[in-house]
């Protein structure tokens, strides 16, 4: 409701029922979206989740999700662990500034698409279009590293 006031309220009222119903339609697409976006990247790097020794804090270690994780919990298992949770550090330290900070702020602080814009400074679809980038540049790097999650 507040979307239709407050960016159609100039609008005629015969049209009112029409632009909500397309906007709480576009708004659930958008919810929709977001959540199977986020469940795929908290599955993929839940399998990752292990324990380290080490006192920081870890985004990637400290993630509250079902243990889903293929890896045995052996020594061998945590090495590998560690070594896959250090090449994602890696290879997101890789990517240009601009879709580290948009693919952080949407997939690890858990921020929608205009919280983040508002952030970064830029237009909605520039966050989403950062976000597709690194994604696919972070996919792309892993796989040629050998690494399936």
């Amino acid at each position: 409701m507040m979307k239709l006031a407050e960016k159609y309220g100039d609008r005629p009222a015969e049209e009112f029922p029409m632009l909500f119903q397309r906007i709480l339609q576009n708004c659930i697409h958008d919810h929709h979206r977001r959540h199977k976006v986020r469940n795929t990247w908290t599955t993929l790097l839940s399998m990752l989740g292990g324990k380290s020794d080490e006192d920081e804090f870890d985004a990637l270690e400290n993630m509250v999700v079902e243990n889903t994780s293929k890896i045995a919990n052996t020594p061998d298992g945590q090495l590998e662990q560690s070594q896959v949770l250090a090449s994602i550090e890696e290879e997101i330290s890789r990517l240009p500034a601009r879709q580290r900070e948009a693919f952080l702020m949407r997939y690890w602080e858990d921020m929608d698409v205009a919280s983040t814009a508002e952030a970064m400074g830029c237009s909605e679809g520039s966050v989403k279009t950062h976000c597709s980038r690194a994604t696919h540049a972070l996919a792309s790097a892993l796989k040629a590293r050998g690494i399936t999650l």
